[in-house]
């Protein structure tokens, strides 16, 4: 019967690492040239937004309100929307999105708190409601230029089934959350090592392009798991 360390030593040998007895060649350099290679941060939102069409993601940037009104205009039309869920990221209260939106006719829900003033528990409502919606929206925490992805989190959405539950997703951002590589990301969430005070965001949703599978026939099928339509809007710091 072999024993133990006899077949580790084959395999070793396999390896061309010698027997137990010897020292281990060292492994070759590792060599990343031409594999993700560092990115300026003025290619971060060109790079973002090429990633993001290439996986069927639509991008738009907006100066001033005109501009946005446009967009949305442009997007809900297309989903042939009435119903449009909110986060509460702060960006949305910021622009004024519930007005906006109840100005071109659209029913809102925005999510405010777990409870009501009379204690009712307000997820289950909010829940139903952005299953039932056209289009949730979102803001985001970072937009992540090498791959073309979104990042969201409970500590800023509260929520994420508006990003998550209706068929069109839209989220807004400004440059200042474009970032780089996944380094950063995870280097910059707001994510705690200490089991004694836990993260405020224990959920982070990382959203490149739309839902999509092709389990059944090798045939692409969007929206099975998800919006199956993404929309990216720059919200540019000059805007009024």
């Amino acid at each position: 019967m072999t024993t133990r360390q006899e077949m580790l030593d084959r395999v070793r040998k396999a390896l061309g690492r010698g027997s137990s007895g010897s020292i281990p060649a060292p492994l070759p350099p590792l060599d990343l040239t031409g594999v993700m290679p560092p990115l300026a941060p003025e290619e971060h939102q060109a790079k973002f937004e090429a990633e993001w069409e290439k996986v069927g993601g639509h991008v738009y940037r907006v100066a001033d309100s005109s501009q946005l009104d446009a967009v949305f205009e442009k997007v809900l039309g297309r989903a042939d929307s009435t119903g449009v869920t909110l986060s509460a990221n702060p960006l949305l209260a910021e622009l004024g999105i519930s007005r906006r939106l109840a100005n071109l006719g659209k029913s809102v829900a925005t999510w405010g708190g777990r409870e009501s003033a009379a204690g009712e528990n307000l997820l289950g409502e909010f829940n139903k409601a952005s299953f039932a919606a056209e289009v949730g929206m979102t803001g985001v925490d970072f937009v992540l230029a090498e791959t073309g992805t979104l990042v969201l989190s409970s500590a800023t959405e509260r929520v994420q089934v508006a990003s998550l539950a209706p068929p069109v997703h839209v989220a807004l951002y400004r440059r200042s959350q474009l970032v780089g590589s996944l380094d950063e990301v995870l280097a910059r969430l707001p994510i705690s090592a200490s089991s004694d005070h836990p993260s405020a965001g224990r959920s982070v949703v990382f959203v490149t392009g739309s839902s999509r599978t092709a389990d059944i026939e090798q045939i692409l099928v969007r929206g099975v798991h998800g919006p199956r339509a993404v929309h990216a809007i720059l919200v540019e710091d000059s805007f009024q």
